[in-house]
């Protein structure tokens, strides 16, 4: 008994057909007159590539948009520590470059001192404020001794005045029970040079009123009483102070060597000041 409704089968009309028409586009694959149709088909193509990747291209931006905010808070927090270490070592060169030029100073001025040199370091300064007072890393063991001239790469800046085995104790000439001969280079006049307890001020008192000291001399030990010996510089007049009438003047002087700066100085090396000659 046959069946009401019979369905025929197409498929191989259909396989004769997709190889017929892929051998004919294989064949003109590369005939330009399809050129065109190739773009068209291209674009159309890549349309429906773009819509079907719409989805996944959006979930990517936006994931990769979250993921990349916080990759950036992360590199500018990292590039943010970087960069306060760099400046802090930055900080550390400049120093290191400042206390270099110091010690070079220091170095230059030690061949122009007759006498031979040390170089010690400053490991402390007296906790006291009335007093100038610095401690050294060089002792007896080093061959200090007490009253050795204290030297900076501009002039004088005290002497010893206590020594231990390994460290000793200087006095500024700024201190207020430190004085000092000395005489003007301009003309020789003689004087004494007493600290006044501020690092920026000598002063010369009972200067007679007639004695030729002037704003702008240069005052240098004179080596009397052999404590100093002659010739090292020391400050240089800043100030006249006589009143009218007044037979005697006070000199003021500014120390030439910055007491209040570097951590190296010099001390010169000699006889001992004791024995009566430096």
């Amino acid at each position: 008994m046959k069946p009401l409704f019979l369905k025929e089968s197409y498929v191989g009309v259909r396989l004769a057909v997709v190889v017929s028409l892929c051998a004919v586009l294989f064949y003109f694959r590369d005939d330009p007159r399809l050129a065109p149709a190739r773009a068209v088909v291209s674009d159309v193509t890549s349309v429906f590539y773009s819509i079907a990747a719409a989805p996944v291209t959006l979930w990517n931006g936006v994931t990769g948009y979250f993921v990349s905010q916080e990759q950036l808070r992360e590199d500018n927090e990292r590039l943010r520590q970087q960069n306060f270490i760099f400046k802090g070592r930055l900080q550390r060169l400049a120093a290191l470059q400042a206390e270099n030029a110091r010690y070079r100073a220091l170095l230059n001025s030690a061949g122009i001192v007759d006498d031979d040199v040390m170089v010690a370091e400053i490991i402390a300064v007296a906790s006291d404020p009335a007093r100038h007072l610095l401690v050294l890393d060089k002792g007896v063991s080093h061959g200090v001794v007490a009253g050795q001239p204290l030297l900076g790469a501009d002039g004088l800046m005290g002497q010893v005045v206590w020594v231990g085995n390994s460290s000793s104790r200087a006095m500024l000439i700024t201190d207020s029970s430190h004085a000092l001969p000395v005489q003007v280079v301009r003309n020789g006049v003689r004087a004494v040079a007493e600290g006044t307890g501020g690092l920026d001020r000598l002063i010369i008192r009972h200067v007679a009123a007639t004695t030729d000291i002037v704003v702008g001399d240069m005052l240098e030990t004179s080596g009397l009483g052999r404590r100093f010996p002659p010739g090292y510089p020391v400050a240089q007049v800043t100030a006249v102070d006589l009143e009218a009438g007044a037979a005697f003047s006070t000199v003021s002087a500014q120390p030439l060597a910055p007491l209040d700066r570097g951590r190296h100085v010099m001390l010169a090396i000699g006889e001992d000041p004791d024995a009566g000659e430096y």
